[in-house]
């Protein structure tokens, strides 16, 4: 098939022939391509001004850091929690300090459950309407949760949390493929990943310092404070950015003379004569007052809510969605592990109160931050050099060469996070582990997801929900086995399999690159593919 014929599209095409093979730098001159195809229209994300689309981008971050700032940063006062709730510590104290660790189990769970809810709701109805009442109920939660005084109470509130959070983490992939071209997508996704980690090291940072001289509920007021601060810049400088692309084909779509007046849906604020005599219709930009409202006159695809709903059940059984889930559960999963121990460890082992054994995730954080440049910029070199080299042609397949780098950093992280607290070697060792964790995950999950995105675009949404959810779900049930585990083996041991589970997940990477290609378009072809996996032509969006 000749992708250069594929730009535009019939309203009844879909692209699922090409399932993310597209040329990318021109066949003569090698410059970049720009896909999707920018149209005409003001109101298209992509001809937003640059800075703006950047600012909508770390607003995004933003939002997803808060999402995990509260999922895992009070874990750092389990035991103030656990006196609060049930009394000074007892016979029966380790059984209480699981119960209160439900809190935060059942919080991350709920995150993954929640994506599932809110993701037909998000393709159906738009970004905008989403995010404004998940951060409202987000918000309220916080407040729930800070002022609760019975276990029940508390730990309905964070169930309801963390069905709140769920929509601002599923919701990030999807508004910055709204906003960024296919060849600069890698660096924002790579921002993205960083801010999910850096919300974990975060929340236990700021939250143990917090515990030094305030009560464990300031967690949740400051929290609160701070979310409530992410909600207005949503409320009031977060437009939608869905965009439905199929509408105008390219840049020289034109239509007949016909106009409609003031009366009918399309207000135009301008209009150009073409060669042919036709004239090509320039909408008119939207208002900053009617960019607030929540929801548009139109839904965004007449895809019926249930079918979205159970395209990401349908889609995870794809063997690059199920391998980019593997990826996202035994990184992210082992990162749980560790939260879920770390408090334990380092004060058993090196005597270190709540506050000190939360400083140790400032190497969280900057390991996060070296990952965006090495998930980023790397990744996206990467995929532009492969691309040079097949005369312009962008397959997924390659950018998956470079996440090499976190498949070697996460093992070894784990090594020495595991072999440090169990020969008590001295706390940077374990620390040392927990930033090159931190810089694997975000360096090896963007890559990754961006990898997966580029396969299959338009059904963006779905395909997030997929691997977050079992993501999510992986992590519930490792943060129950996790203590018995070392029990059994030992630290060393322990995080030695966790090491070898690791790399073993990422090396399948080779699998993908050499015959990613011819599995993605086989296993389309499957008959519950055919029927539940794919998309309306509606949500096409020119790639």
């Amino acid at each position: 098939m000749d992708l250069q014929k594929t730009a535009s599209l019939r309203p009844n095409e879909t692209r699922t022939d090409v399932l993310g093979s597209l040329r990318l730098r021109h066949q003569e001159t090698n410059e970049i391509i720009l896909i999707p195809i920018p149209t005409d229209d003001p109101n298209d994300p992509l001809n937003w001004s640059r800075p703006f689309r950047y600012y909508i981008a770390f607003v995004v971050c933003l939002a997803v850091f808060f999402c995990n700032f509260l999922a895992a940063g009070p874990t750092v006062a389990i035991v103030e929690t656990t006196v609060d709730f049930f009394g000074p510590e007892g016979p029966n104290f380790s059984a209480q300090i699981s119960k209160v660790a439900f809190f935060y189990t059942t919080t991350a769970l709920t995150q993954g459950v929640g994506m599932l809810f809110w993701m037909p709701l998000i393709v159906k109805y738009g970004r905008r309407p989403i995010y404004v009442i998940s951060f409202i109920l987000y918000f309220a939660t916080g407040v729930w949760s800070g002022f609760a005084k019975t276990y029940s109470v508390e730990l309905a509130g964070r169930i309801i949390m963390g069905f709140a959070a769920g929509a601002g983490e599923c919701l990030g992939p999807l508004t910055i493929a709204d906003l960024f071209f296919l060849h600069e997508r890698g660096t924002v996704m790579a921002t993205y990943t960083a801010a999910l980690s850096m919300g974990v090291s975060g929340g236990i940072i700021i939250d143990g310092l917090i515990t030094i001289s305030l009560h464990w509920r300031y967690i949740y007021y400051v929290a609160c404070a701070l979310i409530g601060g992410v909600t207005v810049l949503v409320i009031f400088t977060f437009p939608e950015t869905t965009f439905q692309r199929n509408i105008e084909l390219s840049h020289e779509c034109s239509v007949t003379k016909s106009v409609q007046g003031k009366d009918g849906s399309n207000s135009l604020a301008a209009s150009d004569h073409n060669e042919n005599g036709t004239i090509h219709l320039v909408p008119k930009k939207v208002g900053y007052i009617e960019s607030l409202k929540l929801f548009n006159k139109t839904n965004f695809t007449s895809e019926p809510l249930l079918r979205v709903f159970v395209r990401p059940i349908v889609l995870i059984i794809l063997p690059s969605v199920l391998w980019t889930s593997l990826v996202f559960a035994v990184t992210i999963g082992f990162l749980v592990a560790i939260s879920s121990n770390f408090a334990t460890a380092f004060s058993t082992t090196y005597g270190f109160s709540s506050w000190e054994t939360g400083l140790c995730f400032i190497s969280g954080l900057l390991g996060s931050f070296i990952g965006v440049l090495f998930g980023g910029n790397v990744s996206d070199w990467c995929a532009d050099w492969f691309t040079k080299r097949n005369g312009g042609i962008r397959e997924p397949e390659m950018r998956l060469p470079s996440i090499v780098i976190g498949g070697v950093c996460a093992p070894v992280a784990l090594i020495l996070y595991g072999v440090g607290i169990n020969n008590e070697l001295h706390w940077m060792v374990p620390t040392l582990g927990l930033g090159i964790l931190s810089f694997a995950i975000v360096q090896a999950t963007n890559v990754a997801m961006v990898y997966v995105i580029d396969c299959y675009r338009p059904a963006v949404g779905e395909v997030t929900v997929s691997i977050l959810s079992f993501k999510a779900a992986f992590g519930f049930l490792l943060s129950f086995y996790t203590n018995p585990w070392i029990d059994l083996e030992g630290y060393s041991r322990a995080f030695g399999e966790m090491a070898c589970i690791s790399g073993v997940m990422v090396a399948f990477s080779a699998v993908f690159y050499y015959w990613g290609k011819p599995i993605r378009h086989s296993t389309w072809k499957w008959s519950v593919m055919q029927k539940y996996g794919r998309w309306a032509a509606d949500r096409e969006v020119g790639e």
